[in-house]
């Protein structure tokens, strides 16, 4: 038994400790091997390892008769902050962390494991993509996971973090998952490389070009997070998991209440300027209502003239989705509409509430955008916040205008509470254009056009838009001092708990995608 069990212990190290050649080349890359990336996300000591031993079983072209250990991805369990999650780890030092049938059992394992534990998925993706040597089997388990990834949507948080290479079929796991992390310089994240593209287009592009933490974080929107180190990266979705329940059944982790009921905020009087037109930051604004002015924003370099976060207010998780006037006017336009709505579907699938902060002038005209589907687009962040059964709290701070203010959680798509401040404007637009479309025979034939419009806009002002007009009508449920936002926020989430809301059966909705 002795010798048995040293046998098993050497194997053990030999597998844990690697290739020393594929170590150092890792780290000549300036990565982390799949094993430090773990002990560097999950509590220290809590890993549990699944399948270590496990080896292709394929052959010919050049496969070798015994495969190594691991078949290229750590696969297991441990926690973080002492909650459960199942996480892979792909082992680029192992066939470049290429997808084969082992490798894509294992992924299956876990995947299950998580979803019937109810627990957090975490993949760390650094792959070539399918190993191509082993043919249709390595499709078949990128087909096995994009359905597990489907199955456990809204029922588990799902994490993507690419920390190298992660082309092909494992590009659409990451387009699965509610998060995606990528880190500068060294993630890679297409469906097909720069060779292909240059084979079938002639047009010659980088890795980075192509498909670099730059491009999926500010243009196409593919990347949740972008940051410059695998340490930051790895630190950052420790932080996301404290926010998120382990399942759709469970509410999302408290902190004790903080006293926020009761209050004051002076700063909220100051930063935003009464004019209609003066661009403000609305992070200034979310920095004053939540906890420890603390908030983890989802894409903040795509779609920016929307604002979506995670924070706490009064030690509770709540989902903010706010305009961004210092980007467009905080207009809302095709991105803006799809970043806000798959923000708003998470959040209503794992029972976080909603805060709408609204500064809208309207939706962004011109041919661009409804050539690009604006109304279709816009209709998804409309879908979603009609479907939304969680507590739901709209604050309009200045302009509401047309669509978008019916689009920005309006009473009349079921906001369960609407707070406006003195300084809001709701109508179906701003007073000059309303004038000028209302009053255009009579501004034509006027002496003095100039003097006749600017009498015009203050008699529609005062008749149509002045603060109370909304609150008048049952629109808004009050018009408070901006200095208490916070604690009436505060207030309004304590008095939602425990809404319940029951819809009608049915097997899904059609969103308009």
């Amino acid at each position: 038994m002795r010798s048995l069990r040293e046998e098993r212990e050497r194997l053990r190290e030999r597998i844990v400790a690697g290739r020393p050649e594929g170590v150092a080349r890792q780290h000549a890359l300036g990565k982390r091997t799949a094993r430090e990336r773990l002990d560097l996300l999950l509590d220290a000591g809590s890993f549990i390892e699944i399948d270590m031993y496990q080896r292709h079983q394929a052959h010919g072209l050049r496969m070798g008769a015994q495969g190594p250990h691991t078949d290229g991805v750590i696969a297991g369990s441990g926690t973080i902050d002492g909650r459960r999650v199942f996480v892979y780890a792909q082992d680029f030092t192992i066939f470049g962390g290429s997808l084969g049938e082992a490798h894509a059992m294992k992924i299956q394992k876990v995947m299950d494991l998580a979803l019937s534990t109810g627990s957090p998925f975490i993949a760390l993706n650094d792959s070539g993509g399918a190993r191509i040597q082993e043919g249709v089997m390595a499709l078949n388990g990128y087909g096995g996971i994009f359905q597990r990834n489907v199955q456990a949507s809204g029922v588990i948080p799902q994490i993507s973090v690419v920390l190298g290479p992660c082309a092909g079929g494992a590009a659409y796991s990451t387009a699965l998952a509610d998060f995606t992390f990528m880190v500068h310089d060294t993630a890679q994240l297409y469906l097909t490389g720069p060779d292909v593209v240059e084979a079938v287009t002639g047009q010659r592009v980088t890795h980075a070009e192509l498909g670099g933490a730059q491009v999926h974080g500010t243009l196409s929107g593919v990347a949740t997070f972008v940051h410059d180190d695998e340490e930051s990266c790895l630190m950052e979705v420790r932080y996301l998991v404290s926010m998120l329940p382990s399942n759709n059944l469970e509410l999302p982790p408290s902190s004790p209440p903080c006293g926020a009921a009761s209050e004051v905020r002076p700063r909220l009087a100051e930063i935003v300027p009464v004019e209609p037109n003066k661009p403000y930051d609305m992070r200034l604004v979310i920095a004053e209502l939540v906890d420890d002015g603390d908030f983890l924003e989802m894409h903040r370099g795509w779609a920016p003239n929307v604002i979506c976060a995670l924070a706490r207010i009064d030690g509770g998780v709540v989902g903010i989705v706010g305009n961004q006037p210092m980007v467009l006017a905080g207009v809302l336009d095709v991105a803006a509409s799809q970043k806000a709505a798959r923000f708003v579907r998470f959040c209503d699938a794992f029972s976080i509430p909603l805060v709408t902060l609204v500064d809208v002038p309207g939706f962004l005209p011109g041919t661009d955008q409804e050539f690009a589907g604006i109304i279709r687009h816009g209709a998804k962040l409309l879908y979603a916040y009609c479907e939304a059964t969680v507590p739901r709290i709209q604050v309009i701070l200045r302009k509401a205008y047309g669509g978008a203010y019916i689009v920005m959680d309006s009473r009349s798509i079921g906001t369960d509470l609407s707070l406006a401040w003195p300084t809001n404007e709701i109508a179906v637009m701003g007073a000059e254009g309303a004038v000028n479309v209302i009053y255009r025979k009579e501004l034509a034939a006027a002496a003095d056009p100039a003097a006749l419009r600017a009498q015009l806009v203050r008699e529609y002002a005062k008749e149509l838009v002045h603060p109370n007009y909304a609150a008048e009508r049952g629109l808004v449920d009050d018009v408070i001092d901006p200095v208490e936002t916070r604690s009436v926020v505060a207030r309004g989430l304590a008095m939602l708990r425990d809404k319940r809301k029951q819809t009608a059966p049915r097997k899904h909705g059609n969103v308009p995608l």
